[in-house]
């Protein structure tokens, strides 16, 4: 109980505050945006994840199995659409069968429902009837839905139970006094008991109002899709997926059927000149200077390149981008791709060694809980992701000794968290 503060208006925060104001907390939504699901949370595929990809055993894993089926009865509850137009991992040659083979073993060990291996190129095709490989995995429950008017629904509940969400309040600025926090945007002041920040792609940059770590940091990385002309539509009934490269936390450029029944093909993985920017021409020299000098920037570099070289090539050159598409879809011609579907940015905290964090981080900074990185499938957890904050961050006497701790320092900078160890959970009270 107690009045609390969320930073941010996408799915996450959102789920956070409905989750909050259903048992009586006092709760504030503070968005910057003029409407909700602006950013990660309104530019993404729209998929329901089963669990195929993740570490067994990781956050990702275990809150991605609780998230889906909480998407799924939300959804139903309120009326908003939800299909189930599964999912086929494709191998296109046996080079690829080692890695299709770990993401079998990892589906089967994260519980991914009615998961089956296909080695039959007929049964490949009953399936997807136009698509190209030597074997693939199905999962029939993978779906889609719409995220935007999932979290549309989600900020009724909370202004239902009494709670507020205020868009157009961007945080310039939060400190610790006594043990609350004060909150300040361009329109408003407010003291919390606690806050908690799901800032996304400004992440970092809110977690330094408080005097936490700098690491992780945000690297925008942008991915852009293209939309499959209407007439060209039936050469996808669900969705292909290529086999992702193990050593990126990207799943490659894919075809997704949306819940409205378009087809996309993407998205890429694009270094953003901005946190914010969608396109080449969105760009901000703060964001790009704060990368460059970055202790991590140069050892990603060298590590990933080449990687780096082919994703913006295809990204500025559609015949590029056109081919990596049509492995998956021999019939596929270039005139298909019609136009540019949009772009999202996908917040990607990276460490000091140049590291990209894969599993979801939360730290914690006296009666700040600061979600440092949410990536996919953060959108399918994100009523998962809820419970597990309000039981490991909120609820426990770990969670009140570190508040007290943060009063009777004031607001001293604390001690570097680690953000990676921050994702075990923590022992329940």
């Amino acid at each position: 109980m107690g009045k609390t503060g969320i930073v941010g208006g996408g799915i996450v925060g959102v789920a956070l505050a409905r989750a909050l104001s259903a048992r009586g907390d006092e709760v504030t939504v503070l968005e910057k945006e003029g409407r909700l699901s602006q950013h990660q949370t309104g530019h993404n595929s729209g998929v329901v994840h089963a669990g195929l990809y993740y570490k067994p055993g990781s956050l990702k894993a275990t809150l991605c199995a609780a998230g889906r089926v909480s998407i799924r009865e939300f959804c139903e509850q309120k009326g908003l659409p939800y299909r189930e137009v599964g999912k086929l991992v494709v191998a296109v040659d046996e080079s690829e069968l080692g890695a299709l083979a770990e993401i079998e073993r990892r589906s089967l060990e994260n519980g991914v429902p009615d998961l089956t291996r296909i080695d039959d190129l007929e049964r490949l095709r009953e399936i997807e009837p136009h698509v190209a490989g030597v074997a693939a995995v199905h999962s029939p429950h993978t779906a889609v839905v719409d995220y935007a008017s999932i979290t549309e629904a989600m900020a009724q509940d909370v202004r239902a139970a009494g709670g507020q969400v205020r868009l157009g309040h961007e945080v310039s600025a939060m400190t610790l006094e006594n043990g609350r926090v004060r909150v300040v945007t361009p329109v408003s002041e407010d003291v919390f008991d606690r806050v908690i920040v799901c800032a996304g792609l400004q992440s970092d940059v809110v977690a330094r109002f408080v005097g936490a770590d700098p690491s992780p940091k945000i690297l925008p990385f942008r991915g852009e899709y293209w939309e499959l002309a209407p007439e060209r539509t039936d050469l996808v009934k669900g969705m292909i997926y290529p086999v992702p490269d193990p050593r990126f936390p990207f799943l490659g450029v894919h075809f997704t059927r949306g819940v409205y029944d378009n087809v996309h093909v993407g998205p890429n993985a694009v270094p953003a000149l901005a946190r914010e920017g969608y396109n080449w021409l969105q760009w901000s020299v703060k964001d790009t200077f704060e990368s460059l000098r970055w202790p991590g920037a140069w050892p990603l570099a060298k590590q990933h390149w080449r990687m780096g070289v082919d994703e913006i090539s295809g990204s500025l050159i559609k015949p590029l981008y056109f081919q990596k598409a049509r492995r998956f879809i021999p019939e596929l011609r270039s005139s298909d791709l019609s136009h540019k579907h949009g772009a999202g940015v996908r917040a990607q905290a990276w460490g000091r060694e140049g590291e990209l964090l894969d599993d979801f981080a939360v730290d914690q900074v006296g009666p700040v809980t600061l979600l440092r990185n949410a990536p996919s499938p953060a959108a399918t957890s994100s009523i998962a992701i809820a419970e597990y904050v309000i039981d490991h961050y909120l609820d426990t006497p770990s969670a009140a000794a570190r508040a007290a701790k943060t009063t009777a320092t004031d607001a001293a900078p604390p001690a570097a968290p680690n953000p990676q160890a921050s994702t075990e959970p923590k022992p329940r009270s």
